[in-house]
C-alpha cells in the first residue's frame, strides 16, 4: 500500500478546496490509486496529491523518496491544471529506433529525394533524420544515421560506377614523364603535327 493511500484510509478522503486540483481532478487522481500501478505512475499521482494539501516539495521528496526534478515536475503539472493527464506521458526512454524506423530509412537511401518532394538528387544523414522525425516523431542525431546506415551496408556517398572506377584505374596506371615529351619533340625533325601560332595583332 502506497503512502497516499495508507493516509486516505486513516482519513476522510473528501478533502475540499485543494491547492491545486479541481475537485473533479482530485477524485479522478485518488479513484486510479486503487488500480494495479507501477510504481512510478503511483508516485506522480501521489506527488500532485500531496502538492495539492499544500505541502513542500522537499516534504513530498521526504515523504514518497523520489528525486526533486520528479516532485518539482509533477507540482507543475498539478499547478498548471494538467493533473488529469497524469498517464499521457510514458515512463523511461522509448525506444528510438525500431525495425520499422530502419525499413523505412534503407527505403529512402536506395531512392531519391526528389521522390520524396525534395529539389536536391542525393540525401545526406541531416535530411534523412528530418524526414523520418517528421515521419516516426523521433529525434536521432545525423551521426546516428551514419551508424545505422553503416551497420545496413549502405552510405549517402554516391557509388562508382564500374565505368568510372575503371576510367580511374587506368589513369592510375599511365604515366607520361615531361622529359620524354621533349626528347620526342627534338628528336623529331618533321614538325608537320604542330601548328606555328601567331600572337601578335
Amino acid at each position: 500500500m502506497s503512502y497516499y493511500q495508507l493516509k486516505i484510509d486513516t482519513k476522510d478522503s473528501t478533502i475540499t478546496g485543494g491547492k491545486y486540483l479541481t475537485p473533479f481532478q482530485r477524485k479522478i487522481l485518488q479513484k486510479s490509486l486503487e488500480k494495479d500501478l507501477s510504481d512510478s505512475y503511483r508516485q506522480r499521482i501521489e506527488i500532485m496529491l500531496l502538492a495539492d494539501e499544500g505541502k513542500s516539495q522537499t516534504k513530498i521528496c521526504q515523504t514518497l523518496g523520489c528525486c526533486a526534478a520528479t516532485a518539482r515536475h509533477w507540482i507543475h503539472i498539478a499547478r498548471t491544471g494538467m493533473a488529469h493527464q497524469w498517464q499521457d506521458c510514458p515512463i523511461g526512454r522509448p525506444k528510438a529506433v525500431n525495425e520499422e524506423y530502419l525499413e523505412r530509412l534503407k527505403e529512402l537511401i536506395t531512392n531519391s529525394p526528389r521522390d520524396y518532394g525534395y529539389a536536391f538528387r542525393r540525401w545526406t544523414a541531416t535530411w534523412l533524420q528530418k524526414h523520418l522525425a517528421k515521419e516516426f516523431g523521433i529525434e536521432v542525431s545525423d551521426r546516428h544515421i551514419k551508424r545505422l546506415l553503416k551497420q545496413m551496408g549502405l552510405s549517402t556517398r554516391p557509388q562508382l560506377s564500374n565505368a568510372t572506377e575503371n576510367s580511374i584505374e587506368q589513369a592510375q596506371d599511365a604515366k607520361i614523364l615531361i622529359a620524354d615529351l621533349t626528347a620526342t619533340i627534338s628528336d623529331n625533325s618533321d614538325n608537320s603535327e604542330f601548328l606555328p601560332l601567331n600572337l601578335t595583332k
